[in-house]
Formats: structure tokens, C-alpha cells, sequence
């Protein structure tokens, strides 16, 4: 890929180390032995945690900052987009760099890689094969785009060569990857900041397919004819998740989604050798990961308070749906940050059709990321567009509104949510930070 051997790479030093993708790596390069730092814009609880491990981290983003005795530097590529001073920069250092994608791959060589990719459910679906492996006594390494609530880490050190890690679609970052089993959750339209449209997302999965050797195995829906026409040229067994969706899979998590999340965790299990008995007692003691339904406490005032990372309309329905199920007679009240000026342009129609479960939407300034401002696509637009869309359907349901300061808006929420409510604050930016103010 790189010329590269990590074997030889001892001092490692890491752009965007507070990324929860970045932050897994770091992390599996520790637990190598390897000494490690890093950086990043933003103090976060990721940040936080690695410290806290005895990993070196400064807030900022120079390159004056790499230790003198680095010998590979690794970046989040998402820095490059923001800032091509600091790109230009980096490609004028004599010390190796890598990607992020690029660094993970390498991490790769030489082990028996289970990659989970999709549109969403990757990250639990990642997760639940962790956790059925790892009771199962195969000792996974793990690298997951979340972290495990009975761990709080994102990474899991194994001592076998089973390496399963969530496989991110970005930029045909997955690419870098060379799986021997490949779970495909689903395919849908995301990201359209970088494709084209949903035919050329399927190409991107169509060559990670291709990647899986004739003795691999690729888990997924074949019934869902995107996903079919994506993987008809690989060469890898094929095997149908929908044979486990028949079990009554018992889960501490609900929604239709993650039954289907876990019977990809168990297809892939049963591909592995794990007994459908072993496998499902693993998921019924499930917890879940960060910021998937993830509770977080109850008000003062008896209100329940959820956090969930649902940040593209698919997830954001499926992740309402489960909070119905969960809590069917309870005012459901969501609290929406959209990620990316980009998707929330490009994905309005959808995005204006995924709150229809929910009794009241909320909606917040969009989280840029890293993306500069786009004066054509707002979160005042977005309510606009939903509210529209509730009108036209004659839905009863949700009421909408547009809130431009977060932190008044979570006060004034804290002191008219009561018993009887479900408040979930949802989107991948930094909206959970308000959860602190509604439980105080």
C-alpha cells in the first residue's frame, strides 16, 4: 500500500486522535507497545479517556507539535478538507504520514479481517459481533466506531487473528480493508457530499465485495435489490442474513433495526464456527454503545433523557422507531442537530420525511464539521420542510420548531419536561454536551 511496515514504526503521532475512528487506532497502536501521541482541535471525552490511558494529547493542529521522534505520522483526513495550509504542510514532512484509512489497513495485514460496512447499523452491528466473539473465547481485536458502554473504549485487544472492525464508506476509505468476511448492513444514499448518487455508492461497495477472496464470505440482505446488484460480481460465498431473522433474537435494545442488526452479528458468527444457542445468550446480555440509544438519565422532574448518533434519515426513522417501541405511551420529544451542511442539503426531502414517529422535533444549528457554512441549506429550512411535510400528509404529529440557541433551549426544556416525556437528543455533532444541562 505505502512501502510501510508498522513493525518498524515505534513512535506514532496522530492528527484528529479525538475522532472515534482515529481516536480506535491510537488506541490498537498502544496496545502494540507502540509510544503515542497525538492532537487535536477540540478537548473532548475521547481526548479525556486517551490521557487519562497515558497517551499524549494537546489541543491545537501544528505540525511544530510532532514529537522530535516520531517515526509515522497518522491524519484524519477530514483536517486536509478543512484546512489546505495545514495539508500542504503536512505533505512537506520528511517523516512518513499516513491516512487514517491507509494506517488502518496496514493494522490489517495479516489478520483475519471481519469488516462490517453500510449505510447505517455498522457500528452495532460491529459491536454485537464483538460481543459474540468475545464470548464465544475467539478474542477479537476490535476497532468500533463508538464505544462499548462496559468498557468505555472504542478498541478491544485480542489475542487471536480475528480482527473485526466497522468499515467506513466515506470517501472509499473501506477500500484500504481486505476482508475475508464482508457484512453488509444495507446500502442507501449518504455522503453526497463526495458521490455522485446511490449508483456510484454501489460501485464502492461493488469493489469492497470484490476484495473478499473465493474462500470469504459476504453476509447480507439479498432480497434488497441494491444490495444484490452491488455484490453480483464478487466471488465470495454469499450468505443471507434474513435465515437468523427468523430466531427470536432476545435484545436490551429495541427497534426493528437492531433485530436486524444482530442477525447479521449472528450470520457472521455461525460463519465462524459460534453456535446459534452461544451466540444469541452473548446478544441477550447486549448493552449497546455509546450514543445508540443510549440512556442517560431522568430529570427532577421524572422526565427520561436519550441520547442516540443518528445522523442521516434512515437512522434517524429507524432510531424514532425504536424509541417508540420502546416507550409507546410516553410524549417523545427529539432534539435534532444536522451533521454536514452537504447532507442536510442533499438529503432534505428525506430528512423532512423521518420525524413523522416523533410527538415534538426540535430542531438546532447544523453541526458544520468540517465544512464551511452554506447559505443555501439552513436548520431553520429543515423545520420549514418538515413542518410542510407534516401539513400536506394531515399528520396529527410532531410538533416543530426552530431553536438557534442550544444552550437556552436546554434550559427552558429542562423546566417543561416531566414524567411522561422522552427527551432524545440526536445527531453525530456535539449535541449531547446539552444532556448535562437537562439532568441537573
Amino acid at each position: 500500500m505505502s512501502g510501510l511496515h508498522l513493525s518498524k514504526s515505534k513512535n506514532v503521532h496522530f492528527f484528529g486522535i479525538g475522532g472515534i475512528g482515529v481516536s480506535g487506532l491510537a488506541r490498537a497502536f498502544a496496545a502494540q507497545g507502540k509510544i503515542v501521541s497525538g492532537q487535536d482541535l477540540v478537548a473532548s471525552p475521547v481526548t479525556d479517556a486517551l490521557i487519562g490511558e497515558g497517551i499524549k494529547v494537546s489541543i491545537g493542529q501544528s505540525v511544530n507539535a510532532i514529537p522530535k521522534q516520531a517515526d509515522l505520522v497518522v491524519y484524519s483526513s477530514a483536517l486536509l478538507e478543512r484546512n489546505p495550509v495545514f495539508s500542504k504542510k503536512l505533505k512537506e514532512l520528511t517523516v512518513p504520514t499516513l491516512s487514517y484509512s491507509d494506517a488502518l489497513g496496514l493494522f490489517s495485514e495479516g489478520k483475519y479481517t471481519v469488516a462490517v460496512a453500510g449505510t447505517h447499523g455498522k457500528t452495532t452491528t460491529t459491536a454485537m459481533i464483538a460481543h459474540i466473539l468475545s464470548h464465544a473465547g475467539l478474542k477479537p481485536t476490535v476497532i468500533v466506531g463508538s464505544l462499548f458502554k462496559n468498557s468505555q473504549s472504542n478498541f478491544l485487544a485480542g489475542e487471536s487473528e480475528y480482527f473485526v472492525v466497522e468499515a467506513d464508506d466515506y470517501r472509499r476509505q473501506f477500500l484500504s480493508l481486505e476482508p475475508k468476511i464482508l457484512v453488509i448492513t444495507n446500502i442507501g444514499k449518504d455522503h453526497l457530499d463526495y458521490y455522485k448518487d446511490l449508483a456510484d455508492i454501489q460501485s464502492a461497495f461493488a469493489k469492497l465485495a470484490a476484495k473478499v477472496p473465493k474462500t470469504g464470505y459476504i453476509v447480507a440482505n439479498l432480497s434488497d435489490p441494491i444490495v444484490r446488484a452491488a455484490i453480483s460480481g464478487a466471488r465470495a460465498r454469499v450468505v443471507d442474513y434474513r435465515g437468523f431473522m427468523k430466531k427470536k433474537i432476545e435484545l436490551p435494545v429495541p427497534g426493528a433495526h437492531n433485530q436486524e442488526n444482530a442477525a447479521c452479528a449472528l450470520t457472521a458468527a455461525h460463519v465462524l464456527g459460534v453456535s446459534s444457542k452461544k451466540a444469541l445468550k452473548a446478544l441477550a446480555g447486549f448493552l449497546g454503545t455509546w450514543r445508540r440509544f443510549d440512556f442517560r438519565g431522568k430529570t427532577k422532574r421524572g422526565a427520561l433523557v436519550y441520547d442516540d448518533y443518528a445522523h442521516n434519515p434512515d437512522k434517524v426513522r429507524a432510531a424514532i422507531a425504536g424509541f417508540r417501541e420502546a416507550h409507546p405511551k410516553h410524549r417523545l420529544v427529539v432534539v435534532f442537530q444536522p451533521h454536514l451542511y452537504s447532507r442536510t442539503k442533499t438529503l432534505l426531502p428525506e430528512f423532512s420525511e423521518s420525524f413523522d414517529d416523533a410527538d415534538e422535533v426540535i430542531v438546532v444549528p447544523i453541526f458544520a464539521a468540517r465544512e464551511l457554512p452554506d447559505k443555501k441549506i439552513s436548520s431553520k429550512i429543515l423545520a420549514e420542510r418538515i413542518q410542510k411535510h407534516i401539513k400536506d400528509s394531515k399528520l396529527r404529529a410532531p410538533l416543530v420548531s426552530y431553536s438557534p440557541d442550544v444552550k437556552r433551549l436546554a434550559q427552558n426544556l429542562r423546566k417543561r419536561i416531566s414524567k411522561g416525556d422522552v427527551v432524545v437528543t440526536m445527531g453525530a455533532g456535539d449535541i449531547y454536551r446539552i444532556v448535562d444541562t437537562l439532568l441537573s
